[in-house]
């Protein structure tokens, strides 16, 4: 996922903004507008907290849904549903993001 300049414009002037069609920004609440290097620099670490999760978002797809890991853990207790349902995934994507591409 690549961050949107109006997500930066959004990140760096809090308050409200709004964005037309055309692309163009509304300073609803009297903000200044950020520089070009602020907004590229917003940008950036936007991008960066999105790379540094990818691991949750790999691991959010593979966990098994809520009625099933309640069952697990009914039927077998926390800890067999830990090392059955949860643990597995958790190594197959560890969160320095080093998990299988």
């Amino acid at each position: 996922m690549k961050p949107e300049k109006f997500e930066a414009i959004v990140a760096l002037v809090g308050g409200a903004v709004s964005q037309i069609a055309d692309g163009t920004i509304n300073y609803l609440d009297g903000q200044t507008p950020p520089s070009d290097s602020a907004i590229a620099t917003e940008l950036t670490r936007l991008q960066t907290e999105y790379d540094a999760q990818e691991y949750a978002r790999q691991r959010q797809a593979e966990y098994p849904d809520w009625g099933s890991q309640l069952e697990k853990i009914d039927d077998d207790g926390l800890t067999r549903w830990r090392e059955e349902m949860i643990d597995p995934i958790k190594s197959k994507w560890p969160k320095d993001n080093s998990g299988p591409k």
